[in-house]
């Protein structure tokens, strides 16, 4: 199976809501609505997904900064700790 491309890292999940499946990614770099984003954690998780829309602080926002913490979908069980690309 060929390697996905890695990717610029911007962050990391840092919290996962299992009935709601959002994941919170604390930002070390910009993400918008619309980048594309791959995951990588564990032994086998490693996936790709488009950013459809983010939260912050229960507010609908289309642009995250470096340092903010973000609530998105993830179509994926992630845990704490798994790294975030921007690809």
């Amino acid at each position: 199976m060929p390697k996905e491309k890695e990717g610029k890292l911007i962050g990391r999940i840092t919290h996962y809501f299992d009935k709601i499946e959002v994941g919170v990614i604390e930002l070390t770099a910009s993400l918008a609505v619309g980048d594309t984003i791959r995951v990588v954690g564990g032994e086998n998780t490693d996936f790709s997904q488009e950013v459809e829309s983010m939260e912050v602080e229960h507010e609908k926002i289309k642009k995250a900064k470096k340092g903010n913490s973000v609530g998105l979908k993830i179509k994926e069980k992630v845990r704490e700790g798994y790294k975030v690309y921007k690809v």
